[in-house]
């Protein structure tokens, strides 16, 4: 065991990303725990209203995102102060994402069906974040041969194909696959030759004369949705706590 974990964690300088990884997701659930006491009422936790005004907890999150990124980027990746920022990062980014949907809506809708979008934000970086420890590379430039990284015309190349097979599958309006298209490249591949989503640019723009494409666009998305949306929901509900007693205090 000691022996894997220095081949694969601390010699190639992953500690850093790994720490990170763990306080992201252990702050999302403590954050989550503690909001839904405090909305339920249970418990020690209260809301933080200094003078009446309500300190959501993604300002705290920015604050720390900010200094250990910084303090990351100007450190060692197998120094203390590397694990150190990791730390306060990945406890920012927990924080912060936990409200994702207030800040895009620019809305306290924490508790709404518009709040799952933090959720399903979470458990999207939570994935990328275990790619990238488990050892993808973004664009997959690990994957190329030594001779192919010598050669910078192949390097340029491959990265601007996948680049583009990134942007093809996001303007199909499948962000979840795009961004996990960026560090494994088969995903965005994948995701540029499917059909695209009804409701997407590429739809609008492409099939507005391809009553065809559109409809098995439509046919395809609808049947997607109806087979992972149920769950989709049961685990958002289970982790985020949408559905509680309708009695359950609206505050955090």
């Amino acid at each position: 065991m000691g022996d894997w974990w220095h081949r694969n964690i601390t010699e190639p300088g992953k500690l850093p990303v790994l720490l990170a990884l763990v306080t992201f997701i252990a702050t999302f659930l403590i954050t989550r725990t503690i909001t839904r006491l405090i909305r339920a009422g249970r418990g020690p936790f209260r809301d933080i209203s200094p003078g009446g005004l309500h300190i959501h907890h993604v300002v705290p999150g920015i604050v720390l995102m900010v200094v250990g990124g910084f303090g990351a980027v100007g450190s060692d990746r197998h120094g203390f102060g590397a694990c150190l920022f990791a730390v306060l990062f990945g406890i920012g980014a927990g924080l912060v994402l936990d409200e994702f949907a207030l800040v895009l809506h620019l809305d306290d809708v924490y508790w709404t069906d518009q709040g799952r979008q933090s959720v399903e934000v979470v458990v999207l970086a939570a994935a990328l974040g275990g790619l990238v420890v488990s050892g993808f590379s973004p664009l997959g430039v690990n994957d190329m041969t030594q001779d192919e990284q010598h050669d910078r015309a192949a390097l340029i190349v491959s990265l601007t194909l996948n680049f583009l097979f990134v942007l093809v599958t996001l303007v199909k309006g499948k962000l979840r696959m795009a961004l996990v298209g960026v560090l494994v490249p088969f995903v965005a591949w994948y995701g540029a030759v499917r059909l695209a989503r009804p409701d997407s640019a590429w739809a609008r723009r492409c099939y507005r004369r391809r009553p065809r494409a559109r409809a098995r666009s439509t046919l395809r998305a609808y049947k997607h949705d109806r087979r992972w949306l149920r769950i989709s929901r049961r685990f958002q509900d289970l982790v985020g706590g949408f559905r509680e007693p309708a009695t359950a205090r609206r505050t955090r």
